[in-house]
């Protein structure tokens, strides 16, 4: 009875303890959480309870952050630094972090990912990096995130991503590379990215996508290819995705409607575990006279353009060659009639 007593002074003695410990600039909370945001720090704020596990520092004035940054609150699960004006991180400054779970880098000034950007981050689950200035990703840009299952990269300026980029992502379910500057998709992109459920694309240039890129991607539910610059599509791309069922989306990109075309929307409709779910609101760019229609309102029509201007060919060439044989046959006449002639000339003046 008497510890039931105690404890009690002993949660409240240690809350206490908790909030003497917190800079001035924040409010430290029971929960171990500390409130930093919208202070106007320009450094990481001194001192913070060890114990921390939440540290908002959301909406203030960073520019740098160091190594070891947070070495006096490695207990730290949530860390979100968005919305600062953060353009460098050095090596190893999230590496005492070994809890890490979730760090916001949103809305800042990252360029690029020094190689030790992700040391001692082995149990971060979620990387949000969106609306950054990042042009390029490659093998060195996420090492380490062994447990990492979502992945922000939306809204840079990403036109480079190079084989194995995302290689060591195995337990990877969701990456956003939407509003970036992508111009294709080549083979060997989500090499081991065989969790990976929802791949956003959308808002990219991306022109062509190479036939095995999507293979790897066996766990694949939603593939978000809408507001791009595809023209055309190879049947075989999407057939590769060895999947039990994909959601693809399409719409708003600039086809070029013609028999091919046709052929490729209406074979991948026919798979039943690929679902074009937008397939009834995608329109026609090319040719001008289709600009604007629907493809499923001329898709019926696009085959049959292409067999009657087949057709035309096809008979003016039959035209044509019959013509040939016919004056062929008429001049071989003439000239055995000339010869007919001009043997019987010689035959009559021969006799004479």
């Amino acid at each position: 009875m008497r510890l039931l007593w105690v404890l009690p002074l002993l949660v409240e003695a240690h809350n206490k303890s908790f909030m003497q410990h917190c800079a001035k600039e924040c409010d430290c909370q029971e929960e171990l959480s500390a409130n930093c945001t919208q202070a106007s720090l320009t450094h990481l704020p001194r001192p913070l309870p060890p114990q921390t596990e939440l540290l908002d520092l959301s909406h203030n004035q960073l520019t740098h952050l160091p190594r070891r940054a947070f070495i006096y609150t490695r207990h730290l699960k949530t860390l979100m630094l968005n919305d600062n004006n953060i353009s460098s991180v050095a090596d190893g400054a999230f590496s005492p972090l070994e809890s890490l779970m979730r760090l916001d880098l949103s809305r800042n000034r990252l360029a690029a990912l020094g190689t030790g950007f992700t040391l001692g981050m082995g149990a971060l689950r979620e990387l949000v990096l969106a609306e950054n200035q990042l042009t390029a990703l490659d093998s060195h840009s996420f090492q380490h995130l062994d447990s990492l299952l979502r992945l922000n990269l939306s809204h840079n300026h990403i036109h480079l991503v190079q084989v194995r980029a995302f290689g060591c992502l195995s337990t990877l379910r969701q990456l956003h590379l939407d509003g970036n500057r992508l111009p294709s998709l080549g083979n060997g992109v989500f090499t081991m990215l065989k969790s990976l459920e929802v791949l956003q694309l959308r808002g990219n240039n991306i022109s062509h996508i190479d036939i095995d890129t999507l293979t790897p991607l066996t766990s694949l539910a939603l593939l978000d290819l809408a507001r791009n610059r595809l023209s055309g599509v190879h049947f075989k791309t999407f057939l590769s995705l060895q999947t039990y069922s994909t959601h693809i989306l399409l719409r708003r990109n600039p086809w070029q409607c013609d028999c091919d075309l046709q052929r490729v929307f209406r074979k991948l409709r026919s798979v039943r575990r690929l679902l074009l779910d937008d397939y009834d609101s995608l329109s026609c760019a090319e040719p001008a006279e289709l600009r604007g229609y629907l493809i499923n309102q001329v898709a019926d029509e696009l085959c049959v353009a292409e067999m009657v201007t087949v057709l035309i060919i096809t008979v003016t060439v039959l035209v044509t060659v019959v013509a040939a044989i016919l004056m062929a046959e008429r001049k071989r006449k003439r000239r055995s009639r000339e010869k007919h002639w001009t043997d019987g000339a010689s035959q009559v003046s021969y006799d004479s």
